[in-house]
């Protein structure tokens, strides 16, 4: 089936790339007509003791719990009172409160207002809200236009708070990663042809697949970190796949096959392989549903719609592209080199925001353009000489492992245990605005009301209380008075009631707590503990009063103890569906058992990673982070992308050590010649995904740089010390127990073929490959190989 499709691509190439177009386009007009995107990125809130207090605010206190929001925050040497501060400051909340969909609290009102000045009168803040109809980005643009509203005035600091109101900037680090793709692909395949040929194909998926996640977004819950999240993963595996693909396609033409029949042959290989991993990325993606929440589900829809549309491009649109293409992959000339290189230089300023691009990018121009003229442009590029398999620096370093299996196995376990021990330490939590650059108005703001009112204000809990019957206001005094007597409570205020006209008549009360610990601090972790198990309940004991503990601190705090409560279910489930899949692939027990074992080794080492950056804030001053908890969502992603990718090079790696040992019945010999055969494509993949997720360091998001280097972290440690290291030894002690599989489970599992027919490889005559599908001689393949005016 593949091999026809291949062959259909090929022949048809300018109506596959017509039908991507249109597919571009078309994603984008249809969801212009519906409105653009409508992203969603609040979290639902679980089954908990918070989430029951949120139902109180909505129900009591007019959705005080939730929605955008943030806030005008202003600190002076004097008093915020004088009227040479306070006339001014008011006529700013007036003009705010005149932007559409913002409602805004002045600390110049009523007696709320007094309560958002400090004691000695030299902080305060006005709170803000958004209408339910504001996303992300417009709230964003909302905060730059409140900074321009602020007035000038010696002496006094005005800062603009909360992320809702942050400065966006759309990333731009997927443009720094292109620019290190090319330049890697560049040395890998020595051919500027086939280094664009994988580019263009993982662009055509991201740009096709962020369509597609904006559409989506109308029909279920995405958040705006799908579109991010998804450009990273799907450039990573886009250009992995058409390199995998590209390379066994030169290989077909070094072998003799013609344009057309090395097209079928790769798709018909490593294309089938490309159609696995894809899948198997695509459902441990989607498996995050299974964690119940709709922020989680989200991020998993939104990066399997890329992965799966960018595994469509590579098996579609390349076949095509190659159509074009045909054998001038092998050529490159002096002008395309040079030309491909002043492009690289122009994307990386661009992704760096420095003004490179006007300069380079002509220059590639008139490099190309001159190229066709001037004789040293137009030579050809030296391709360097294929070394026998088995004269490689791959084919030898197998051999010298093999040589010291324990050795190895021992050198490489302790490696990545080593790595993971930051991982035994871990706290989950979310980060909030205290994580922001130092530089940024939103850090200010947060700083500002640290100082003026005390670490915890910035993460005050929301303590609902309501009478089952009548208002007993003794009891509610009671447990003001128990909550203001909790050791970590730096300060209390209320009772509030719901009904301020006649608070007797309220049928639910607020207090506002106000922590002594900052709101990522574990102890305040432990305050909502005691308030829960202990404070509260002996409070309200004999009474009619039900209270809830609620706030951002304490539904954080749910949020990650529900999270880690169904991590088991998630990664039992994938962990036990690669097992599977990779058993039924390699027909084998214990090759799959050790995939699953050295992957879990190195997921574990790049958390540890992770944890010691973010967490600990090693390193910080270099990645312009300070440590603070990890995200509760990070370590199921992270295990669901890498688990996925990890199948890439398994199934490349292993699919060529099977097919060596089905041919020799050498188990030895079998993994180093596997080895040597793939580690140069491998090297290459792996190294375009360490740049790709390495380049999200730049951005300034703390949630985005800590995906970005975890990934980095996880891919390089798979393809070093898990392909190069680990695999070639446990496989050397194994021998040919690898590939034992009782007789009776062969029976009964499905077979998966990942690299086509056996006698696919070896079939040279031209005249029909295995499946039926007619290649004969391509003339135009043929014609195009003669055409060396088109020739890059």
């Amino acid at each position: 089936m593949i091999a026809r499709l291949a062959a259909w691509c090929f022949k048809s190439r300018w109506k596959v790339i017509g039908l991507w177009l249109v597919a571009l386009i078309g994603v984008y007009a249809w969801g212009g007509a519906i409105g653009g995107s409508d992203y969603d990125g609040s979290f639902d809130i679980p089954a908990s003791d918070s989430r029951s207090g949120i139902d109180v605010l909505d129900e009591y206190f007019a959705g005080s719990g939730g929605g955008l929001g943030g806030s005008v925050v202003f600190t002076t040497g004097s008093s915020v009172t004088d009227p040479a501060i306070q006339g001014p400051m008011i006529k700013m909340f007036d003009d705010i409160a005149k932007i559409d969909g913002v409602e805004i609290g002045s600390p110049y009102v009523g007696p709320a207002g007094a309560a958002q000045i400090n004691d000695d009168g030299t902080t305060a803040y006005a709170t803000i809200s958004l209408s339910d109809d504001i996303d992300q980005t417009k709230s964003g643009k909302i905060g730059e236009k409140i900074a321009k509203l602020a007035p000038d005035l010696p002496g006094t600091d005005i800062e603009i708070g909360g992320a809702a109101l942050s400065a966006f900037e759309p990333p731009s680090s997927e443009i720094i990663g292109i620019a290190f793709a090319i330049v890697v692909l560049i040395f890998s395949f020595g051919s500027v042809l086939a280094m664009g040929l994988p580019i263009a194909v993982a662009l055509a998926g991201v740009g096709t697949g962020a369509g597609v996640i904006a559409l989506f977004s109308h029909f279920t819950s995405i958040p705006d970190l799908a579109t991010i999240i998804g450009a990273m993963i799907g450039l990573g595996v886009g250009i992995d796949y058409a390199l995998f693909i590209v390379t066994r396609y030169r290989e077909g033409l070094h072998e003799g096959f013609t344009p057309l029949r090395a097209t079928v042959v790769a798709l018909d290989t490593a294309g089938r392989a490309v159609l696995f991993a894809g899948i198997t990325v695509v459902i441990s993606l989607l498996g995050m549903m299974l964690i119940g929440l709709k922020f989680i589900s989200g991020l998993g829809i939104g990066a399997a719609c890329t992965v799966a549309v960018t595994m469509a491009a590579s098996v579609t649109l390349l076949p095509a592209l190659l159509g074009l293409a045909g054998p001038r992959v092998e050529v490159t000339r002096w002008r395309g080199l040079i030309s491909a290189g002043f492009v690289a230089v122009a994307l990386l300023g661009l992704g760096l925001k420095i003004n490179a691009l006007l300069v380079f990018l002509p220059l590639a121009v008139i490099v190309f353009g001159l190229g066709f003229a001037v004789a040293p442009l137009k030579a050809q590029v030296k391709q360097r000489e294929r070394k026998p398999l088995r004269d490689t620096f791959a084919y030898k370093w197998s051999r010298a492992i093999q040589a010291r299996p324990w050795t190895s196995v021992t050198i490489g376990v302790i490696a990545l245990l080593v790595l993971a021990i930051p991982l035994l330490g871990l706290h989950l939590g979310s980060s909030d605005e205290g994580n922001f650059a130092e530089d940024t108005s939103t850090r200010k703001a947060y700083d500002m009301l640290a100082v003026g009112f005390g670490p915890g204000f910035n993460g005050p809990l929301l303590v609902t209380a309501t009478f089952d019957g009548t208002p007993d206001p003794a009891a509610l005094l009671g447990v003001g008075t128990a909550i203001t007597d909790t050791n970590g409570v730096a300060k209390v205020v209320g009772p509030i009631p719901n009904n301020f006209a006649d608070p007797a008549a309220s049928e639910a009360f607020l207090f506002r707590v106000i922590p002594d610990y900052s709101p990522q601090d574990e102890r305040t972790g432990g305050i909502i503990e005691d308030l829960r198990n202990n404070v509260l309940p002996t409070a309200t004991n004999g009474t009619a009063l039900e209270t809830h503990v609620t706030g951002g601190v304490a539904i954080s705090a749910d949020f990650t103890d529900y999270l880690a409560g169904r991590m088991p279910l998630f990664f039992g489930v994938v962990l036990t569906l690669s097992f599977l899949l990779l058993m039924m692939v390699f027909r084998s027990l214990l090759v799959p058992l050790k995939a699953v074992i050295m992957n879990m080794l190195s997921i574990g080492a790049a958390y540890g990673v992770v944890v010691a950056i973010f967490q600990w804030g090693w390193l910080g001053s270099v990645f312009g982070i300070s440590g603070a908890p990890i995200e509760p969502f990070l370590p199921v992603m992270m295990f669901a992308i890498v688990f996925g990718l990890s199948m890439d090079y398994e199934v490349f790696l292993l699919s060529r050590v099977k097919e060596e040992f089905d041919r020799t019945g050498d188990a030895k010999t079998s993994v180093a010649d596997g080895l040597a055969a793939t580690a140069r494509v491998i090297t290459a993949a792996a190294a375009i995904m360490v740049v790709v997720f390495g380049s999200f360091m730049f951005e300034d998001n703390r949630i985005t740089k800590m995906f970005g280097l975890g990934l980095a972290v996880a891919v390089l440690l798979d393809a070093s010390l898990v392909r190069m290291l680990l695999v070639p030894a446990t496989m050397e002690l194994l021998g040919d127990k690898n590939w034992w599989l009782p007789r009776w489970l062969d029976k009964i599992l499905p077979n998966i073929n990942v690299e086509g027919p056996s006698d696919l490889h070896h079939h040279h005559d031209g005249d029909a490959l295995t499946d039926g599908v007619a290649v004969g001689l391509d003339a135009e393949a043929a014609r195009l190989a003669h055409d060396e005016s088109l020739q890059v």
